[in-house]
């Protein structure tokens, strides 16, 4: 994957995410918020906590910081979305049980 494509995958995705967690608030009223800046974005719940997505451009990656840990992510175009690379799981699947589990928010990242 060319460095160009790995950046328009990753911004389509913060892109995704961030009107998942818009439409989110709109319709449900759910307590969650983002923040977007120097191609990072920020999840924060009412409890406080945050998770973070950021980028590893030099190594194609997706990084995602939680609570519960630190999760890299390699696009995996036969899926067509992000893989962690210790867990396999997807980053929508993912995304849906760290906002479950750490700030009790319930949304379908798929």
């Amino acid at each position: 994957m060319t460095e160009a494509e790995f950046l328009s995958l990753y911004q389509a995705t913060l892109k995704h995410i961030e009107e998942t967690v818009e439409a989110a608030i709109n319709d449900d009223d759910a307590a969650i918020d983002y923040e977007s800046g120097n191609d990072m974005l920020t999840l924060s719940f009412s409890n406080k906590s945050v998770a973070i997505i950021s980028r590893q451009t030099a190594i194609s990656q997706l990084w995602l910081a939680a609570r519960s840990g630190g999760f890299h992510y390699d696009y995996k175009s036969a899926l067509q979305t992000w893989v962690c690379t210790s867990t396999g799981e997807t980053l929508p699947a993912m995304l849906q049980t760290i906002c479950q589990q750490q700030g009790g928010v319930t949304i379908s990242f798929s």
